[in-house]
């Protein structure tokens, strides 16, 4: 018994860390009726929604939709093997469920993980906006086109958003129609944000307004969007901790006097108070 309370009260005081720690938005679980049911030949795959998520996410180490896919597959069997194991070692039911459970928890990992890695790469690009679009004013105002200055500004500083703007520029110098460059832009970073820029830039491009003025403002509207955005997490960090200690952090304490207290009566002063 006092074994069974100290655990429970372990289980708790953990449960209560990890929601103290922040979790990182846009993650969690995928749609799964986009990939079941299709074989896995060129044509057939769920490219649009896989895609999307994985140049949200920076496409790391070059992934495609079919290594991801491969990589997904790969995972649900070690799933299904862990799963097997598992469930051989639990009691009754609960051994079934684990074993059901286990492969559908190796497929979506990776989605998780990309979920994951696209929610602090999209953390990353709203911390330097404010900056970025600053330089990038500067580089326009002093005479540079709007391809050649996203270009200048991305060289010279470092961050996820600073790597893209390098990218269009890039883009923009082999040919491809700034609009167009943009778009890829607006795709491997989909941020309200930056699709904002995008738009006002575009609106500045055809109508001819200054695209000092249009940065500026946009630098302005994303600085109040991040203060914003700081004040309402400081707002709701306050509740949540407060609930997270009297819910589980005070009952695991309580629980662990119980198990201390359990073990002195029924094992003869085993724990001293």
């Amino acid at each position: 018994m006092a074994v069974a309370l100290a655990f429970l009260a372990a289980a708790l005081a953990t449960a209560g860390i990890g929601l103290l720690i922040p979790a990182p938005r846009g993650g969690g679980a995928v749609r799964l009726a986009t990939v079941v049911g299709r074989r896995l030949r060129p044509g057939t795959l769920p490219d649009g929604d896989l895609d999307r998520r994985i140049a949200a996410a920076g496409a790391p180490g070059g992934l495609g939709v079919r290594d991801l896919m491969a990589i997904k597959l790969a995972s649900a069997l070690v799933g299904g093997v862990l799963g097997l194991l598992l469930g051989a070692a639990a009691p009754g039911r609960l051994g079934v469920v684990t074993i059901a459970l286990g492969p559908a928890a190796g497929f979506l990992a990776p989605d998780l993980w990309l979920g994951r890695r696209a929610a602090e790469r999209a953390r990353a690009m709203r911390r330097e906006l404010p900056a970025l679009l600053d330089l990038l004013r500067v580089a326009v105002e002093s005479g540079l086109s709007l391809g050649a200055a996203l270009a200048a500004v991305g060289e010279r500083t470092a961050g996820p958003l600073a790597l893209e703007w390098r990218a269009v520029g890039r883009e923009v110098r082999l040919g491809l129609p700034l609009a167009q460059a943009l778009a890829g832009l607006v795709r491997r970073a989909p941020l309200p944000e930056v699709q904002a820029l995008v738009a006002a830039l575009e609106r500045a491009v055809r109508h001819g307004t200054p695209l000092g003025e249009t940065l500026a403002a946009q630098a302005r509207d994303a600085r109040l969007a991040r203060r914003r955005r700081i004040q309402e997490e400081a707002a709701r960090a306050a509740p949540k901790i407060q609930l997270v200690v009297a819910l589980l952090l005070v009952p695991s304490v309580m629980l662990l006097v119980a198990a201390a207290l359990a073990a002195a009566l029924l094992g003869g002063g085993g724990i001293s108070l």
